[in-house]
């Protein structure tokens, strides 16, 4: 469980005063932390600050304005701070009040409803309020596919090489570049969307995924620019196998492109999913109409064309934390409450303490899953993390699965054991998928490169 504000701010007071933390915990020179934070040596000769409550920044210069500012929370969901002794299945200082379509930590996962008896997966239409209702039921249910995993846009699992666009607006001089890899999905910040040139007068904005996929929708948002609100008001959506060839939606009488509609403000979701579902490796969206500039962030849903692509339950607690191991786990200042636990290493787990870090950086640590029971799997996401300002994370690793935690087959591709390529900060998702799924209960990451630390969060995809 987290660590609350006020045991660390204890530890800084008392612990650290009685020299408690040896040489892992030396003061320095207390004027390089600035509102009373105290000053602590690592234990690579490194310094850092411990913030009182109240504060925080790599030396104590931010105000902490609290854990529900700016809100966390997607979809208009409620953020409530809690007490950690008022919750014991809650691992954050917030929870968010979901609204009724919507669950997971931040709201960000449309909820799905199966009714065997109609043709298809039905939602709650306030969960999808820019849908239209479905022909033949009542106005509260609307068609939606369920292959709409979102890709990769606003995770971080599309790279920002697999993002291109017709132009760049370019602001303030020249110096703010509204480039297309900032088109992300809540992307927060002074620039954090793609604007297209003024000057140019068929805009585009393209994905590469890499390898011919199903995409069902399109999830848009503008932003705001120089204290304006600019947005793509209608837009197309064309496709292309190679690059090169591309062609558009048509609309449903077959007369023409069809034109989805976008967005009324700056930062309201619009969601348009395709009928039927595009197989297809390159997306490209023409604005046609744009209030103020075409400028926009987006998120392309859909999944892999085999249909077995989602999450298996790390992100969202469905694999209780006794199915999570490793082979060491590291401590800070070798205190067991600052343990960086294998159940902590869950996609985009939040707080202060929010993954996996081994004791040693050795290639014989490793992280394990316990699925439960045989399932299979076909991709993995992984993301690094943050301790103290230091960015770790595991930049290559193997995977290796078995039937009984005790034989294990390193996962191969053409005859040789496959090194995947990992991360390269500290929070962006990092997708890999396997050519060859395989079905397994226990599946083990285990790293081969690292940054800083072997540091790690996970999701397993399959079925």
């Amino acid at each position: 469980m987290q660590v609350p504000r006020a045991l660390a701010a204890l530890c800084g007071a008392l612990l650290c005063a009685s020299g408690l933390f040896a040489a892992s915990g030396d003061f320095c020179d207390s004027s390089l932390c600035l509102n009373g934070g105290t000053c602590l040596m690592g234990q690579d000769s490194d310094s850092y600050c411990l913030c009182p409550e109240g504060f925080t920044g790599l030396v104590c210069n931010e105000t902490e304005r609290g854990p529900c500012f700016p809100n966390p929370c997607h979809h208009n969901a409620e953020c409530q701070v809690i007490e950690d002794i008022h919750r014991g299945d809650v691992f954050t200082q917030y929870i968010c009040q979901c609204p009724l379509g919507y669950s997971g930590i931040h709201c960000e996962t449309v909820n799905e409803t199966t009714y065997h008896s109609l043709e298809g997966d039905y939602l709650p239409i306030t969960a999808v309020p820019t849908l239209a209702p479905h022909p033949g039921l009542s106005n509260n249910w609307v068609l939606v596919s369920r292959c709409s995993t979102k890709l990769g846009m606003e995770g971080g699992a599309i790279a920002d090489s697999q993002i291109s666009a017709s132009s760049v607006y370019m602001g303030f001089m020249g110096i703010q570049r509204w480039g297309p890899e900032l088109a992300r999905l809540y992307l927060t910040g002074i620039v954090n969307a793609w604007t297209a040139s003024n000057y140019d007068s068929k805009p585009w904005i393209q994905v590469n995924l890499l390898r011919k996929m199903r995409v069902s929708g399109v999830m848009t948002q503008g932003a705001s620019r120089a204290g304006r609100a600019e947005y793509v008001r209608t837009f197309k959506v064309a496709y292309s196998l190679d690059g090169r060839r591309f062609q558009f939606i048509q609309d449903e009488n077959g007369s023409g492109d069809k034109e989805f509609v976008g967005n009324l403000d700056n930062n309201g979701l619009k969601v348009n999913m395709f009928s039927p579902p595009l197989e297809t490796q390159y997306v490209r969206l023409y604005p046609v109409l744009c209030h103020r500039g075409c400028t926009l962030r987006f998120e392309l849903v859909g999944c892999e064309l085999n249909g077995c692509s989602e999450p298996l339950g790390l992100k969202n607690n469905t694999i209780p934390d006794r199915q999570i191991t490793a082979s060491s786990s590291y401590k800070t200042w070798n205190l067991p409450v600052f343990g960086w636990y294998p159940h902590y290493g869950r996609l985009d787990r939040q707080g202060k303490i929010n993954a996996w870090t081994a004791q040693s950086n050795s290639a014989k640590e490793w992280l394990q899953v316990d699925l439960g029971t045989q399932k299979q799997v076909t991709g993995i996401i992984t993301q690094g993390a943050r301790d103290f300002g230091h960015i770790q994370y595991v930049a290559s690793y193997q995977v290796a699965y078995s039937d009984d935690g005790v034989q294990w087959t390193v996962y191969e591709e053409q005859g040789a054991s496959k090194v995947f390529s990992g991360n390269s900060d500290n929070n962006s998702h990092k997708k890999n998928v396997f050519e060859r799924p395989f079905t397994a209960r226990y599946v083990r990451v285990l790293p081969v490169s690292w940054h800083n630390r072997i540091t790690l969060r996970l999701e397993l995809l399959g079925c």
